[in-house]
């Protein structure tokens, strides 16, 4: 089954700045089998897809070495890991009623089966993603959510920010009535972290600033203390018997003068560096503390199977800040490189 013809792609060919996203006419790819081919509706901007543009992810053993998210970019690339549209045709041994579904896909390459595998490689940095108008995925990851009264926009902005905030949320066992710190709060995976904690039960601390902090609060978070001041003293004040779970986004300093805010038995979980990624610690307050600190990147399939039953009820509604067309990719992520929005940046194919 096929959808013949060309379509409109924005392409890197090489790392650098915006200019080298460039608009381009590229023939609609064929499903493979076991793959379908989805008509784009929205497909949402990451700080993912600055760092892919950019290679500035480094490599293990040389952390300044240009780099995609998992290692050297096969260019030229079409970036975009969220995207939400309609299955237009199937591969062979895919069932042809998914055809007209409407579909959020799960980004993530997978390092095995099973429900608890871990994303090696990401739709737009390591397989072509949906800055265009159709984009090829595994069947088994275009998930159906065709009943969510949810817009593309609103189900295109749930991949990757809030698969990464759910697993941040999973790894670090947050239970109800937990206290919570998140930071970056604003942004993508912040804001994400602040809604899913909050409809969970959790007592959420946000560090956000400014302008942001009332649409921060808006989002659900108890507190939200002011990154421009002393943030160690501020959350102190405002969770004097400590922090549960850090759930953090920016690491950097953060992570070092952060760490005795944890309870005992803490769990600190760090998803992204926005605040440097050369952290140091004083280990004695990992260690006396039986606290922990986790790494996590992205989901699990397990993970991503909770946050489509979310989308699909509608238990979480995304915040949608700003929708650009396709050809203006590179003003789009000038926009969310400056960080003077709340929510997420969408492109319309």
């Amino acid at each position: 089954m096929d959808v013949a013809g060309t379509m409109r792609a924005v392409r890197i060919a090489e790392h650098g700045g915006p200019e080298v996203l460039e608009l381009t006419e590229v023939a609609v790819p064929a499903p493979r089998e076991g793959e379908v081919l989805v008509r784009v509706g929205s497909v949402a901007l990451n700080n993912t897809d600055l760092w892919t543009r950019a290679g500035a992810y480094g490599r293990p053993g040389n952390p300044e070495a240009l780099s995609g998210w998992r290692g050297p970019i096969d260019f030229p690339r079409v970036q975009g890991a969220d995207v939400a549209g309609r299955v237009a045709a199937v591969g062979p041994g895919v069932d042809e009623g998914l055809v007209g579904r409407r579909v959020v896909v799960d980004p993530a390459i997978y390092d095995a089966g099973g429900p608890d595998a871990n994303p090696v490689g990401l739709m737009g940095s390591e397989r072509d993603g949906g800055y265009a108008e159709y984009v090829t995925a595994p069947a088994g990851q275009a998930h159906d959510v065709t009943e969510s009264p949810l817009t593309d926009d609103q189900l295109a902005a749930l991949p990757t920010a809030y698969g990464t905030a759910l697993g941040m949320i999973e790894r670090g066992r947050m239970r109800e009535g937990d206290t919570v710190l998140v930071s970056g709060a604003s942004g993508g995976v912040g804001l994400a972290l602040v809604q899913i904690a909050r409809a969970r039960g959790a007592r959420v601390v946000a560090v956000s600033s400014g302008s942001k902090i009332g649409a921060v609060r808006e989002a659900g978070a108890h507190e939200v203390v002011d990154r421009a001041g002393n943030v160690v003293e501020q959350v102190r004040a405002a969770a004097p018997e400590g922090i549960d779970v850090a759930l953090d986004v920016v690491a950097g300093d953060l992570l070092n003068e952060g760490l005795p805010l944890l309870r005992e038995g803490g769990r600190w979980v760090v998803a992204g560096a926005l605040g440097g990624y050369d952290a140091s610690f004083d280990v004695r307050r990992l260690y006396l503390h039986n606290a922990q600190l986790i790494g996590s990147a992205m989901h699990t399939p397990t993970h991503f199977d909770l946050l489509m039953d979310l989308a699909r009820r509608a238990a979480i509604r995304p915040v949608v800040a700003a929708a650009f067309p396709l050809e203006q990719a590179a003003r789009a992520q000038e926009e969310l490189a400056r960080r003077g929005h709340v929510g997420k940046i969408v492109l319309r194919p």
